[in-house]
């Protein structure tokens, strides 16, 4: 079989690798790659700039975002032949910490985590991958073209699940959403926000496109003004932060309503300086009683609190978000971010 593979720590070294067939097993699904999306983690592996091989080897498989179908399911598993999975990234620490100790992998404390993809375990980016039925997910057969979304999905679906256990702490009647970046975070932040029934408002920097199209298909509100002069006139009950961008972050925290909540799901860039008023915004968060809090990756609910979400989705509508499809022999197709590119998915089969 095809993979793609690279050597995590070395810049152009990523490659078409002929790997050996794995074989079934009474362990594991056998599943055959339809497709993963590419993201910036992949592209920052790629540049050397973040990944780590599995332990004993050099090369590690990438893709982390996956999509496939079952051709041999363990019996007693659960799934059958011709099921369409995704496989989960993460996995526990072997020593473990308490948070994993208690299924809480995502939220892992002492960082010995391992992720498919990305640290220490082999990726989905190959045209066979096997993976334990205990951290596949089944999803809704409508979802052939577009099921590679779901890994975004689930780290949306654990931002709000964040926000709603800090919303628990009084009275929780959120109405009015921001999401700030319209890339595939963004947009899914989006449309389970939409799906709450609340009236959901997405600001970027962009002026037209497909991303302006597919807030507006969504029945969100797209806005493209400064992020303080959008957020001072909404007054947001929740944000949702998804560029990592400092000023963005910042101005975001800065004009929520009382008792405001802000989720970033964004990384940011170190190094860059940013000036602010610490002390105004500090006045305000303990005033306010407001809420800043950061979330990453996601756990087993969350992917299917996901699958629930995209099977509820206008299939139609995720198909906007995939706004080009490169095949695996022409992966490096698929490296370069395009101004109108929301998610770019490679093919395997």
């Amino acid at each position: 079989m095809r993979a793609l593979t690279v050597q995590p720590g070395t810049a152009g070294t990523a490659e078409l690798t002929d790997l050996p067939d794995p074989t079934p097993s009474d362990q594991r699904l056998l599943v055959e790659g339809l497709a993963v999306g590419v993201c910036g983690t992949d592209r920052e592996i790629i540049a050397g700039d973040y990944g780590w091989a599995p332990p004993g080897r050099d090369r590690l498989v990438l893709g982390h975002e996956s999509l496939g179908r079952v051709q041999h399911a363990p019996p007693g598993s659960d799934f059958h032949d011709g099921d369409l999975v995704v496989g989960v990234v993460r996995r526990p620490d072997p020593v473990p910490c308490g948070a994993c100790a208690h299924g809480e992998f995502d939220m892992c404390r002492n960082g010995r985590y391992t992720e498919r993809g990305i640290k220490e375990l082999d990726g989905y980016a190959a045209q066979l991958w096997t993976v334990e039925p205990d951290y596949a997910v089944r999803l809704d057969p409508r979802l052939t073209e577009v099921g590679m979304l779901m890994e975004p999905t689930t780290v949306v679906a654990k931002a709000w699940e964040q926000v709603d256990t800090i919303g628990a702490r009084s009275f929780y009647d959120p109405r009015r959403v921001l999401i700030t970046g319209a890339g595939p975070i963004g947009l899914l932040a989006a449309l389970l926000g939409i799906q709450r029934g609340l009236d959901v408002h997405v600001l970027d920097r962009i002026t037209a496109g497909p991303k302006i199209d597919a807030v507006t298909a969504l029945g969100a509100t797209y806005h493209h003004d400064p992020v303080d002069e959008v957020a001072g006139k909404l007054q947001p009950d929740v944000v949702i932060e998804a560029t990592g961008a400092g000023s963005v972050v910042f101005d975001a925290i800065a004009n929520t309503a009382a008792y405001g909540i802000t989720c970033l799901t964004g990384v940011s860039t170190p190094g860059r300086r940013l000036s602010i008023d610490a002390g105004a915004q500090n006045r305000e968060i303990v005033l306010d009683n407001d809420v800043v809090v950061g979330s990453v990756n996601a756990n087993l609910r969350h992917y299917h609190t996901a699958a629930d979400a995209l099977g509820k989705a206008d299939v139609d509508w995720l198909r906007r978000l995939i706004t080009r499809r490169v095949p695996l022999e022409k992966f490096t197709d698929a490296l370069t971010a395009h101004p109108d590119d929301i998610k770019v998915v490679l093919t395997l089969s």
